[in-house]
């Protein structure tokens, strides 16, 4: 029988030090080291499994600044909700910005899910959500 497991998620960006600094710096994903392939980007350690950034210079599939929970986005989960949330407001997130603003934090402490949840746009506007699920 077939036994599935994710091994890791890629995620088209614009810009590679800028969303090597989102990831990084602001997220705290490790780099990996990665083969040297004709387009530019990098791995990033996610627990034990990959996020892959690969730089596209065109159009990313959204087009939207809003930050949707029902839009396609993939999941970080952490044993510290509360750091994640300060690490963002830290770097200019902000829960009261706009809808619209990409610097929106989308926070949903208590919720359908049964744990706390947040949701941010990266650099290029991918949908990001960070998670205090149980393991």
């Amino acid at each position: 029988m077939l036994n599935p497991r994710l091994h890791h998620v890629s995620i088209v960006v614009r810009d590679l030090d800028r969303s090597l600094a989102f990831y990084r710096d602001i997220l705290g994903l490790q780099p990996l080291p990665r083969p040297d392939f004709p387009v530019r980007g990098a791995w990033l350690s996610c627990g034990d499994r990959q996020v892959h950034l690969v730089v596209h210079d065109g159009q990313t599939f959204r087009d939207s600044d809003s930050v949707d929970n029902n839009d396609g986005h993939f999941a970080l989960n952490t044993d510290d909700f509360d750091a994640v949330v300060s690490a963002l407001a830290a770097s200019g997130f902000s829960e009261h910005a706009a809808d619209g603003d990409p610097r929106r934090l989308l926070v949903k402490r208590t919720g359908a899910a049964g744990f706390a949840q947040l949701y941010v746009l990266d650099p290029d506007r991918n949908i990001v959500e960070v998670n205090a699920a149980p393991s």
